[in-house]
């Protein structure tokens, strides 16, 4: 195989050669890092590469592997994670210059569960500022691999640039408001943003506590299912973090979907671009001729739940940052400043209200699993947005973003979501899957069976 071959195999069949020792993770390793030179000059998706550990870790899996000591599908797969998760001895800059010079004594759990499973990190990947909606000026700008005139996508942008172009497996990102599933969408990759609580936050550098999801962004349903396995789960140093068992979710992989009842409203499918909307209704019947069975719903007005989702986020973004803000307020790039300005400017009667709107829309929301087991609607309402189509000044986010509309109010409703490809285009549209709490089993049945009776996942970026 040549190095591209190499880069774009799915995890599940990398895997399968490692532990036959067909090719070893040091060839893999080197041949990504040979990549990350010959590309990432012009796609920055990297804030830092961990290359002499990298390599070091690749030789340990190898003996390991040598000896009999397999530790499951990942081990010795190269991946990468956002430069929010503290990483021991690394850089940790967030994207920003707050904390441009932070190497952490301790990882994030994201990170220690990821190396038990026998991952190789591969370094930490670039992002909006504090995972807000702006870069600091002083970090470049991810470029999309389909065309550098495209957006991105959102804070998790470096994470969805590096999958789709063969820079890792797969990636982690972090979703607040849309973003692991606005890069995902703008990239051609698969995203999954799980139940608030499922994957633990410790050591994740916060933006919202209350909103803060943390999950895989892969190639294919199979390679993300495979990342959650391996991040999920209980964790004693993140009182967030939810006790309910993890499922295996491989094993959802050629399930089936007979019976699986698919909630579609057409109506506000259409506030989409007519591509986008087309191939999400298009999808919907796809997944209908493969066993299930489309029911018919009528979604409220998000509108006012992504106003309240944005005035939460302001005012729980001032309190992560009591320790730097104002104090170190120069060091922030100016779009990142303008979200904690008006954090500060909203007062405690105005969180409140937007809390209780959060509540009596979160507890109406998961009434509708009691008639469906999956809903479907796009992820981003375009495709191929401009380069620089993020959000505007943070006081003009609070008139609302029609960005969002999509995404946040399922961070809102601590809902799971699942974003995958879903027709032609360069990048392809985006589908988005969303399940009741804990439903991420569910959403990896339906999505891999979808992906099974399409192409869409097989489509790359010709870089």
């Amino acid at each position: 195989m040549d190095t591209e071959q190499i880069c774009f195999l799915s995890i599940a069949d990398l895997g399968a050669m490692l532990r036959a020792r067909k090719i070893s993770s040091s060839e893999v390793t080197r041949s990504l890092l040979d990549r990350i030179r010959q590309l990432d000059w012009r796609l920055h998706s990297y804030i830092t590469v961990l290359e002499e550990s990298a390599l070091a870790h690749a030789a340990q899996a190898d003996r390991e592997i040598e000896a009999g000591r397999w530790r499951g599908p990942l081990h010795g797969v190269p991946v990468s994670v956002k430069d929010l998760c503290q990483t021991r001895g690394a850089l940790t800059t967030a994207a920003s210059k707050v904390l441009r010079e932070w190497r952490p004594d301790s990882s994030a759990t994201v990170v220690t569960r990821l190396e038990a499973a026998g991952a190789v990190m591969l370094g930490k990947l670039n992002q909006t500022e504090f995972a807000g909606g702006w870069y600091h000026p002083e970090f470049p700008v991810p470029i999309n691999p389909w065309n550098p005139a495209i957006w991105p996508g959102a804070s998790s942008s470096g994470s969805g640039v590096a999958t789709a172009a063969g820079l890792c497996f797969a990636s982690i990102g972090t979703d607040t408001g849309g973003s692991i599933r606005a890069p995902s969408a703008a990239c051609g990759v698969v995203g999954i943003k799980p139940t608030w609580g499922r994957v633990s936050r410790h050591g994740v550098v916060p933006l919202a506590e209350s909103l803060d999801h943390v999950g895989p962004m892969a190639r294919t349903v199979g390679d993300a299912a495979l990342m959650l396995a391996a991040i999920a789960g209980y964790d004693p140093l993140d009182d967030t973090s939810l006790r309910a068992p993890v499922n295996d979710y491989s094993a959802m992989i050629g399930k089936g979907i007979e019976g699986i009842r698919i909630g579609v409203d057409e109506k506000f499918i259409a506030r989409a671009a007519p591509e986008v909307g087309n191939a999400v209704i298009a999808a919907t019947r796809m997944l209908e001729q493969c066993g299930a069975r489309i029911v018919t719903i009528m979604l409220p007005d998000f509108d006012p739940i992504v106003t309240a989702g944005i005035k939460i986020l302001a005012c729980e973004a001032v309190a992560a940052h009591s320790k730097t803000y104002p104090a170190q307020s120069a060091d922030y790039g100016p779009g990142f400043r303008s979200m904690l300005e008006v954090g500060e400017s909203l007062r405690g009667a105005d969180y409140a209200n937007a809390q209780l709107v959060r509540e009596q829309f979160g507890n109406r929301f998961q009434a509708f699993f009691e008639d469906v087991d999956v809903i479907a609607c796009p992820s981003l309402p375009r495709i191929a947005i401009p380069a620089g189509g993020g959000p505007p000044d943070a006081k003009r986010l609070l008139e609302g973003n029609p960005l969002m509309r999509f995404m946040s109010p399922f961070n809102m409703s601590r809902n799971p979501t699942l974003s995958m490809p879903c027709g032609a285009g360069a990048p392809p549209p985006s589908l988005q899957l969303i399940a009741r709490r804990l439903g991420e089993a569910t959403l990896i049945q339906a999505g891999a069976v979808y992906e099974a009776a399409t192409e869409w996942h097989r489509l790359h970026p010709s870089i």
